[in-house]
């Protein structure tokens, strides 16, 4: 596995990391339909296309499993491919973003206990709560701090 700081953002690129961004949202986030999740999928190669900082994990065949967002030393988006969950790889990426970028905030959805213990593992801390997401949404936010 190997970590890359994605400089060219190619349209294999971008639809490879939409296959692991689905992946890991239909195992995590238990709370959305399959219709909110296709909805949500739209928007997400814009995303991708506009983070400042867009940092991939390869696995050895040099396909993503596991991508992260930074902006602004707020990590935007940590995903990883289901099938490689607890193996690490978030841990890695995290460590990553902390040591070569300063993230010290971020935010999670409520809704996903397994995403917010990772996080107080990591030493992240909850500083405020919404009740809603950013799109005005139902499902509470968790913001939080190293």
């Amino acid at each position: 596995m190997k970590i890359i700081e994605v400089k060219e953002r190619t349209t294999l690129l971008l639809s490879q990391l939409l296959v692991v961004w689905e992946d890991s949202v239909k195992a995590t986030h238990l709370f959305l339909s399959n219709e909110e999740i296709d909805k949500i999928k739209e928007y997400v190669p814009q995303a991708l296309s506009s983070i400042s900082n867009l940092i991939v994990m390869l696995n050895y065949e040099d396909i993503p499993v596991a991508f992260m967002g930074i902006e602004n030393q707020k990590l935007e988006m940590l995903f990883v491919k289901n099938s490689e969950r607890g193996k690490g790889i978030g841990k890695q990426l995290l460590n990553y973003g902390i040591e070569n970028y300063n993230v010290s905030e971020l935010a999670v959805n409520e809704q996903n206990p397994q995403a917010k213990s990772f996080y107080e593992h990591m030493g992240f801390k909850v500083y405020q709560r919404n009740e809603l997401d950013n799109q005005g949404n139902p499902y509470p936010v968790l913001y939080m701090r190293l």
